[in-house]
């Protein structure tokens, strides 16, 4: 199942790396995807990442390129035709790309963000979901 990941998602994999939603990331069912828009909420919010997990600048740093390894990052080129239907359904400006990747891959979307199920074009599975689906 190909699925594009939210930044929520991969923060709580960064913030608690041996937790449930660790494990999921790296199950073989899943083909996980993400718009290089991750990479930059990641980056802007990774001094608190590091505090919320204990984790030395060190250790966060392998983690999170073990976690980008399993993650395949697409550029905003690949999806630009779905961003104008993303920005009509996106209950916030900064779900834009991780919408249009949804609806240009034809893919449902991981994330934990209660908002984002209001929309109605993408199917939003929350971890908790995931896990539910995957049984």
């Amino acid at each position: 199942m190909e699925l594009v990941v939210d930044a929520n998602v991969v923060m709580s994999t960064l913030i608690a790396p041996a937790g449930g939603t660790a494990e999921l990331l790296f199950l073989d069912a899943l083909t996980i995807v993400a718009p290089e828009l991750l990479r930059e909420e990641i980056e802007k919010y990774s001094k608190e990442i590091v505090i919320k997990s204990a984790l030395s600048e060190k250790d966060f740093k392998l983690i999170l390129a073990i976690v980008f390894s399993r993650i395949t990052v697409i550029p905003p080129s690949d999806y630009k035709d779905s961003i104008p239907a993303a920005e009509k359904c996106s209950p916030d400006p900064d779900d834009v790309a991780y919408l249009a990747l949804s609806l240009h891959r034809r893919c449902s979307l991981w994330s934990n963000d209660k908002a984002l199920k209001k929309q109605g074009k993408v199917r939003v599975l929350s971890t908790a979901e995931l896990i539910s689906l995957l049984k």
